[in-house]
């Protein structure tokens, strides 16, 4: 997807931009078959807290943060005095980062961006080491993004999962119905995602658990290996809104 090109449908729907206006949920990510993983917009929405702040105490300047949503790490890092940019296909996102005095655009991971090979720390927060349902395009992309020895941090799943869905963005309790096609997504924990990174080129740097929540710090080490495919000429067209790192789905209600 080119800068100039629309997003896809999902990125417009009601029910998360409303959410991101109001900074309110409650918001899932719902599978076909019914299964439901609930969105933190409260969490993402209020000020970055203390786990948030020792994950960004490990950035090196100039960020980027992909999947910035309502913008509250590049507040937070912009009040630090570093440069940093967010990135993300929600009108509403990059609306709420620029009155938190953030600066963010609203493009696609995937999209041409300022920058490239010249990032000294890329952010995969909150989940968005799902956007596109491929992790291994998007650590491949990453790699572009960022400087030689740049740092990646990821949040996984607390759980050792390693999958791909097609889902939506649904709002259960005040029916509003899901906009647009289904668009991919994936799952992943820290073990499947070290194993991966290991694959193409990376060098774990760090792995923490904070609360409820898990990390992984990856080092750029080299652009390709043996075992690493040829690069695609077109990876996955879509970003997604941020996700939590919760693993536990929730009832069908």
């Amino acid at each position: 997807m080119s800068a100039t090109t629309a997003p896809p449908a999902w990125a417009a729907s009601d029910p998360y931009a409303t959410a991101l206006r109001t900074g309110r949920g409650p918001l899932f990510l719902r599978r076909d078959d019914g299964w439901l993983l609930p969105l933190e917009v409260e969490r993402w929405c209020a000020d970055a807290d203390a786990v948030d702040r020792a994950v960004l105490d490990r950035c090196e300047g100039p960020v980027l943060d992909i999947g910035c949503g309502p913008g509250r790490l590049v507040a937070e890092l912009a009040a630090r005095g570093l440069h940093v940019l967010g990135v993300d296909v929600s009108a509403a996102a990059v609306a709420r980062t620029h009155r938190l005095g953030g600066r963010a655009l609203r493009r696609s991971v995937f999209d041409p961006l300022p920058g490239e090979g010249d990032w000294g720390t890329v952010l995969l927060m909150d989940g968005n080491v799902g956007i596109g349902g491929d992790v291994a395009a998007l650590l491949r992309r990453t790699g572009e993004l960022l400087r030689p020895g740049g740092l990646l941090i990821a949040e996984t799943s607390h759980a050792e999962v390693d999958e791909r869905a097609l889902v939506r963005v649904v709002d259960l309790v005040h029916g509003r119905s899901p906009v647009g096609e289904p668009f991919p997504w994936a799952r992943i924990g820290a073990p499947a995602l070290l194993r991966l990174a290991r694959g193409a080129g990376w060098r774990a740097e760090a792995q923490w658990a904070a609360g409820e929540r898990c990390f992984v710090a990856l080092r750029r080490w080299r652009t390709h290996t043996s075992a690493e495919p040829p690069k695609r000429a077109a990876v996955i067209s879509s970003q997604r809104v941020r996700k939590p790192s919760g693993s536990s789905p929730v009832a069908e209600r």
